[in-house]
């Protein structure tokens, strides 16, 4: 499925598609708000919405997701409303998919939350590691999905048709369950080939951040829900000259960037991919590479938009996300962006409502980024402790691990040594324990 948004190429239209549970505790999102968002999502895809159908129920229907009532109006609406696909706002499962095809007919297309996602990463990955991380996604995702509709048609030409698609001389319209094995085995094998290169991706990530660590430059990672502002946020602050646009998923792979800080310090600035709710697990897997990046950096900057209604709902989500690929030991320093969209009464409020020593910025117009570099400086600095020493000159090794690991303040030439003062990472201290004034 592809929905690049070009001039020539007419935008699809779709339907969305929401369950409100009634018997489950409303943790994420409300559906109101999960549909505004699968909109944007829709939008970001190339797909303009039609119009959307909510249901309660207690537990989705066995065999069509939606009571079977609901479906036929599903499917009434999208005739009246000229719908070529539906979008289901959680994940179907391959038999719910199926059913729900069947029940729609041939000429509309069902797909879910999920499958958008993850075409929406396949439009934006600019890099050979991102379109391999997408890649393999989308084939996880694929495998179990796997039908006539999905298999490769070119083969009904030629030869290979006649081989699988056809019993007795009678011509079969599909290329037949044997085919499907043949397309099964090649997406496990491609799959598999993926694996190997993405291992590769994540060991040479590995030897980058070794070499990073040699070098003692401390790395913050800048996390935050899709559209938060991140990329703004590294623009500002270094000039990196990243894409920005006003939509989900605006930029997809991740970009590092030296930054020093008021104090003197070399941090490393990462952003990384948006997070947002129900995050596909296929991505999450695909993407451990990257994600490293971030259950790997010193510091993480959690950059929320203050001026969007769910943002609560969205700070936990990324907490959430954070949980599971094992980056909750790691200091935050939580950020609220887009103050800039909000009035002095507003931002009071807000304030009320959230944890000390959270920051405030326009990333836009530079608002409060002073107090977050002078933020970032301090909780840099917590891992250092400030030193004092008498090196004796026969120890120049740890005159150059003090210059290399550490901040040197000064430095002074006496008799029985070379007198250092500056701040060191705690964890080296101890070699200059004797030496200490």
């Amino acid at each position: 499925m592809s929905h690049q948004n070009t001039t020539e190429e007419k935008r699809e239209t779709a339907i969305l598609v929401g369950v409100d549970y009634v018997t489950h505790n409303q943790t994420g999102l409300s559906l109101d708000d999960s549909l505004d968002e699968l909109e944007m999502l829709a939008d970001t895809a190339g797909i303009d919405v039609a119009g959307n159908l909510c249901q309660k129920l207690d537990s989705p229907n066995p065999r069509t997701y939606l009571g079977t009532g609901k479906v036929e109006e599903l499917k009434v609406l999208a005739e009246e409303l000229g719908a070529g696909v539906v979008i289901f706002d959680d994940e179907l499962s391959p038999r719910h998919q199926r059913e729900l095809e069947k029940e729609l007919g041939r000429e509309i297309k069902v797909i879910d939350r999920t499958a958008l996602i993850l075409d929406i990463f396949a439009q934006h990955a600019s890099t050979r590691e991102g379109m391999l991380q997408v890649e393999m996604a989308q084939l996880q995702y694929r495998l179990p999905r796997l039908t006539r509709a999905w298999t490769h048609l070119a083969r009904q030409s030629g030869g290979a048709a006649g081989r699988s698609g056809s019993v007795g001389g009678v011509g079969l319209r599909g290329p037949g369950e044997q085919q499907l094995e043949v397309d099964r085995r090649e997406i496990k094998s491609k799959i598999n080939k993926l694996k190997d290169a993405l291992e590769k991706v994540r060991e040479h990530r590995s030897r980058h951040r070794d070499l990073r660590r040699k070098t003692n430059i401390p790395v913050v990672a800048l996390v935050g829900y899709t559209n938060a502002g991140k990329s703004t946020l590294l623009n500002r602050l270094t000039d990196a000259s990243i894409y920005v646009a006003d939509q989900l998923f605006a930029t997809l792979d991740p970009t590092t960037r030296q930054l020093q800080l008021p104090s003197g310090q070399e941090v490393l600035l990462t952003d990384t991919v948006g997070f947002i709710q129900k995050l596909p697990t296929q991505l999450i897997a695909a993407f451990r590479a990257t994600l490293e990046e971030i259950s790997e950096a010193d510091l993480l900057m959690h950059i929320v938009d203050i001026s969007h209604a769910n943002a609560e709902a969205q700070r936990l989500s990324v907490l959430e996300t954070l949980n599971e690929i094992g980056a909750v030991s790691i200091p935050v320093l939580t950020v609220y962006n887009k103050i800039d969209l909000l009035d002095a009464v507003e931002l009071t409020d807000l304030k009320q409502h959230h944890q000390p020593g959270s920051l405030y910025i326009s990333a836009k117009n530079g608002q409060g980024v002073e107090e977050l570099l002078t933020a970032i400086s301090t909780e840099i600095l917590k891992g250092f402790t400030r030193v004092d020493a008498l090196v004796p000159y026969d120890q120049g090794q740890l005159i150059s691990m003090f210059h290399e690991k550490g901040k040197v303040e000064s430095v002074v030439h006496l008799e029985k040594g070379i007198r250092i003062k500056g701040l060191l990472p705690t964890q080296i201290v101890s070699y200059f324990k004797r030496y200490l004034k």
